[in-house]
């Protein structure tokens, strides 16, 4: 079995990872409490010979509680994906090299976990 490259990365970027993630969790959260449609709309079903039958029952809409906090997230997720993509520490590394650690960043916090476990 082969061994994952081990990378140091720089704090900030390790927290904004972290925010990241949890930014897209609680997005998916609301997006679970949330109806079908933004806005409100008819119920509707495809026409009995569509290639794929599908419907959707009447969506009264979003609360503007919720679209509120969706927008908030979503414009946090866009601040902190910019800030990780954007970051100086990419350039440190040889280009070949940025692929494997920016997918190492993803799963840090996996990677800390089972350390912290054994």
């Amino acid at each position: 079995m082969a061994v994952a490259a081990s990378y140091d990365f720089p704090q900030n970027l390790t927290d904004a990872q972290d925010e990241l993630r949890q930014v897209r969790a609680a997005l998916q959260t609301v997006y679970r409490r949330v109806p079908w449609s933004v806005d409100p709309l008819d119920a509707w079903e495809t026409h009995e010979n569509a290639w794929r039958q599908s419907s959707r029952p009447a969506s009264p809409g979003w609360d503007p509680q919720y679209a509120a906090e969706v927008a908030r997230l979503r414009k946090r997720e866009v601040e902190l994906a910019t800030a990780i993509v954007t970051h100086t520490y990419w350039s440190s590394l040889a280009p070949a090299d940025v692929l494997a650690a920016r997918d190492a960043l993803k799963h840090h916090h996996e990677q800390q976990l089972a350390d912290a476990s054994s």
